[in-house]
């Protein structure tokens, strides 16, 4: 889902460090280290990892995506049907209660997906204005009807952010309260959320897998710093941590009480750049920047052979990469060659960082250095995750890494994302190209496959030869765990399938 980033602060970082082991010990109950606090359990008000990791589990959605983050199977819909002309979509759901207790009914998918499509909250609206109507023709059948066909329709369909809430709580108790505690469709309920600390799951009796999950609990703890975090398992005061440093992957992996885990991921990590920004506008200095980046050098100095050099937004693996892609060579002095023939001289930038992301910190002192060489200064400007995000989003930035994970299969939902999305500003870069905004919406229409591959190899150079944002390398997931605990998996998407975990 894109980059989810949003943190707190130093009292997280508190927390972190004095975390009592009584959690760690508890039976059943699963302890998960994380960088940064959660931002919302409204799904549609969020595009953030640190959100949808969470309530993945907190919510279900109509369809699903397995385990090998490959394909689609059923989720709340048990199946489903479409008209031969692809406009008319027949669900049915199963029969099956929310948290509260109360009946999850056709009337609530419909009204969750009608809510993501209009609410003028909603950041995922685009991807979803292709239903004309949706209808509940009873209790247990959802009928959809399209406006046109879309050849991404079912996998918008398993966007967490697509999750099914109870229409009639958000109703009576209003987004704010449902988004600090909503009435869950999945395997856990939110049982406290201590904002800055932690989030307190349990598992929901009400939910149709209930019996599929083994955990009495989770709790996602928020320790901002990498390293404490690392120490944090080590010590035993968590049972499992996410967002393992690159440099500390060899070290862990010789300790005989921990498991590290390395999944198969579409992250991407690039940077952001903002086009509204004085020279920053014009693609000339933007293909300079890119020129004057050594890629190869990042990957080898701060993944320590984890990563590979990043070649499009779409991600190595995912639907309609296109690996032939532009990778402009590294030249720092015709990149100041370019600048110079553009108009433009002593250009300054910037640099936003997370502070305690030791990752972004290296590579911000790393693309310091190499911008220097094409006559580029960039200020770096270290801030807390939590200022970071909220700076970012106002735009108050010229360059800042960030990273993206694909949230369904299809490439529609990143593409229209980065690419053709006015409401964001395109992935918060004011990123403008009218061409390429047109070829995303003409290939969520076309049908054929070779025909629509053709679109997003077009689209991949287009966004390449704009620089919409600097790709820098792909990278997989690493995550950490004690080894009393079983089946603590990420899909490529980024799901945790926290059902099945054990803590033994």
């Amino acid at each position: 889902m894109t980059n989810r980033w949003k943190s707190i602060g130093p009292a997280a970082l508190l927390a972190g460090l004095t975390l009592s082991a009584s959690y760690a010990e508890a039976a059943g109950v699963l302890t998960i280290g994380r960088r940064e606090d959660s931002t919302t359990f409204d799904p549609i008000k969020t595009a953030q990892n640190i959100d949808n990791w969470v309530f993945s589990n907190v919510y279900d959605v109509l369809i699903r995506v397995d385990k090998t983050g490959t394909k689609l199977e059923p989720g709340l819909a048990e199946s489903w049907t479409a008209s031969d002309d692809g406009l008319t979509y027949t669900f049915k759901i199963r029969d099956t209660k929310f948290s509260d207790g109360s009946p999850l009914t056709a009337e609530d998918a419909a009204y969750s997906l009608l809510r993501i499509r209009d609410d003028p909250a909603s950041l995922w609206s685009d991807s979803y204005k292709v239903i004309d109507t949706a209808v509940a023709t009873d209790a247990h059948t959802l009928t959809i009807k399209l406006k046109n066909p879309s050849a991404p329709f079912l996998s918008t369909l398993a966007l967490p952010n697509a999750s099914l809430i109870s229409k009639k709580g958000m109703e009576s108790l209003g987004p704010d309260a449902y988004g600090e505690k909503p009435i869950a469709s999945g395997a856990f309920v939110v049982e406290e959320w201590r904002r800055g600390d932690r989030v307190i799951l349990k598992k929901n009796p009400n939910f149709w897998q209930a019996d599929r999950v083994k955990l009495d609990g989770v709790e996602w703890i928020s320790v901002p710093d990498d390293n404490t975090r690392m120490l944090n398992v080590q010590a035993g005061e968590l049972d499992t941590a996410i967002f393992v440093p690159f440099s500390r992957v060899e070290e862990l992996k010789k300790d005989p009480n921990l498991n590290v885990d390395i999944d198969a991921s579409t992250r991407e990590d690039h940077l952001l750049i903002n086009h509204a920004h004085g020279d920053l506008g014009k693609k000339e200095v933007r293909q300079a920047l890119d020129m004057a980046i050594d890629k190869k050098a990042i990957v080898e100095a701060v993944t320590f052979g984890q990563g590979t050099v990043a070649n499009s937004y779409i991600p190595k693996g995912a639907l309609y990469h296109y690996a032939d892609n532009l990778q402009r060579p590294y030249d720092p002095e015709k990149a100041k060659k370019m600048l110079a023939d553009a108009g433009v001289s002593n250009l300054t930038l910037n640099y936003l960082i997370r502070a305690g992301d030791e990752v972004d910190e290296q590579t911000a002192v790393l693309v310091q250095q190499q911008l220097a060489k094409a006559g580029i200064t960039a200020n770096l400007q270290k801030v807390d995750p939590s200022q970071e995000w909220d700076m970012t989003v106002a735009g108050d930035y010229d360059i800042s890494v960030n990273y993206w994970t694909n949230d369904i299969l299809d490439p529609d939902q990143k593409t229209t994302f980065v690419l053709g999305h006015d409401s964001n500003n395109n992935y918060l870069t004011n990123y403008k190209n009218e061409a390429v905004k047109e070829l995303v919406a003409k290939a969520r229409l076309e049908l054929d496959p070779k025909k629509r591959e053709e679109m997003y190899v077009d689209l991949q150079k287009m966004a390449k030869d704009d620089v919409n944002w600097i790709d820098l390398y792909y990278s997989p997931y690493i995550n950490v765990s004690r080894k009393n605990i079983e089946n603590f998996y990420q899909n490529p998407l980024g799901r945790f399938f926290l059902e099945d975990t054990v803590k033994n």
